[in-house]
């Protein structure tokens, strides 16, 4: 499974349309901070592009194109364009900035996020004094996006077994792997190289000089953590109101990574599972979580053994079923459907199962496939060194995963393979982000979130040199707009005055 998932609130985004009135064109000084490293020359033209803002096609926003180096090595080697969007503040109050968002993934599209969810469900009085403003990432969505596979192709590997029982299957697993890097390379070779997380971080900083902001005022959850955090190791000096929400941590490697995101999956199961038995009709018993986790383990084995109808074209496959599981997992609201979608799959109806697979991998009802996976990939392999080298690195590491989680490890582990086989090398490894000198960071933690395990919040608080943590003790992937006045209060107070929550600070 990949290991950065954009936030689930995008199952909960309110969809909206209409027209705009087109706004006019924005700029900005290159260099608007004294204290801030100098603009090279050769990146000046860049900085000094002007936005041309137009009708989106949808009520309240603008949108614009910017221009980008495809290679920040060699500025003067071609340029790649990034789609920008933005809502005005809305008063009153006086104006702030900007607020950058970013949703995570990688491969979520900010500007997706920012028009369907953030400039609608931020608090009001943020929207009211900051220009709410989204970058889809170089390679993401609207921003020259990365192709691998057909509808088709996707469907068939999002089918693969992802635990294999024997040489064969392990043989069928890697061959997947491979036919989908070589997709990405075949359709996608130019901008493979350049979708690093620090290359993202440079074009963020370009925007906000295009933005004609001093400092960059920016939320990001999930991955957008750790986009953030590369952003204030980059530019210390250009910080200004920074929360990175359901953080990552910088200094793991992938294979840790990875198999602590294995524990959190689990950590939610148990959470589900707990809810889940205490129900007459729960479909995993009512007896134990235990019980619970074998009655799960049972479903996937009798799947692996023979796939079920759902309706569609495509049956219920062991890999499918744990995808749609897991899609559950980063939201507890999540949790009715998924209890609904395991009582038809018992009674051989993988349908539901089947619908919240898709919806993880953002598979459309005609068939066709959004690139995050695409991107996420790309991004991924592009960041870190692969976890494992090859299978045999795998099997030596499935008992610490089936550790990590009896229910979810060996899919886990096996799908850490994907890098192995990637056509680009890494360009970046791990290390600790301290960014010093930068304004305070809030890093927000989630004590049971699944895919970002707040030991990581944690971590990420302690490292960066200005980092004040807030924890939200509960279930689901980060925590802001999530149901918490504690959580929103301390979030929004900073956000409008600049005043940090105490590190530290507990919220239910």
């Amino acid at each position: 499974m990949d290991t950065r998932r954009p936030l689930r609130i995008f199952a909960l985004a309110l969809g909206i349309a209409g027209l705009l009135v087109s706004g006019c064109s924005g700029g900005g000084s290159a260099n608007p901070s004294p204290s801030a490293p100098a603009v090279p020359a050769a990146l000046q033209p860049y900085y000094e592009q002007r936005l041309q803002w137009r009708d989106c096609g949808v009520e309240g926003f603008q949108c614009a194109t910017m221009k980008a180096p495809l290679d920040y090595a060699k500025p003067d080697g071609g340029d790649i364009d990034l789609a920008v969007s933005r809502t005005r503040a809305t008063g009153p109050g006086e104006r702030i900035g900007s607020l950058l968002v970013n949703p995570g993934g990688p491969g979520g599209s900010a500007v997706a996020y920012l028009q369907n969810f953030a400039a609608l469900g931020y608090p009001a009085p943020v929207r009211a004094r900051y220009d709410m403003v989204a970058v889809d990432p170089r390679g993401v969505a609207r921003s020259e996006p990365i192709e691998c596979l057909t509808g088709p192709q996707m469907d068939a590997y999002t089918q693969v077994d992802q635990t294999p029982d024997d040489e064969t299957e392990v043989a069928r697993l890697g061959a997947a792997y491979q036919r989908f890097a070589g997709g990405c390379e075949q359709h996608s070779a130019q901008v493979l190289p350049h979708v690093s997380t620090a290359e993202t971080a440079r074009d963020m900083d370009m925007l906000r000089a295009l933005l004609g902001d001093e400092k960059l005022h920016y939320v990001g959850a999930s991955y957008g953590t750790y986009l953030g955090a590369a952003y204030a190791e980059l530019f210390p000096a250009r910080v200004g109101r920074m929360v990175l929400d359901g953080a990552m941590d910088p200094s793991l490697s992938a294979l840790d990574v990875n198999r602590d995101q294995t524990a959190g999956f689990e950590t939610a199961f148990q959470s589900f599972a707990a809810d889940c038995v205490k129900r007459a009709d729960c479909p995993l018993g009512t007896t134990s979580t235990a019980d619970a986790a074998t009655r799960l383990k049972g479903l996937f084995a009798a799947l692996d053994a023979k796939p079920i109808p759902t309706g569609d074209t495509r049956e219920l496959t062991e890999s499918l079923a744990t995808t749609g599981v897991i899609a559950a997992m980063y939201d507890e609201s999540s949790w009715p459907q998924l209890r609904n979608a395991l009582v038809g799959a018992a009674k051989s109806d993988g349908s539901g199962l089947l619908a919240l697979s898709d919806s993880y991998y953002e598979r459309e009802p005609n068939g066709t496939y959004a690139n995050l996976m695409f991107a996420n990939a790309a991004v991924n392999c592009l960041d870190q060194p692969p976890a494992f080298a090859d299978a045999g690195a795998v099997i030596r590491a499935l008992p610490d995963f089936e550790k990590a989680s009896p229910v979810f490890g060996r899919s886990f582990a096996w799908a850490a393979l994907n890098c192995a086989h990637w056509p680009v090398r890494p360009t970046g490894t791990p290390h600790r982000i301290e960014a010093k000198g930068t304004a305070p960071i809030v890093v927000v933690g989630t004590t049971r979130d699944p895919a970002t395990p707040y030991k990581w919040a944690e971590s990420l608080a302690d490292q960066l040199s200005s980092g004040t943590l807030l924890t939200y003790q509960g279930d689901g992937h980060t925590a802001y707009g999530r149901g918490s006045d504690c959580i929103d209060t301390a979030i929004n107070t900073y956000l409008l005055d600049g005043t940090p929550p105490a590190d530290g600070k507990r919220c239910s």
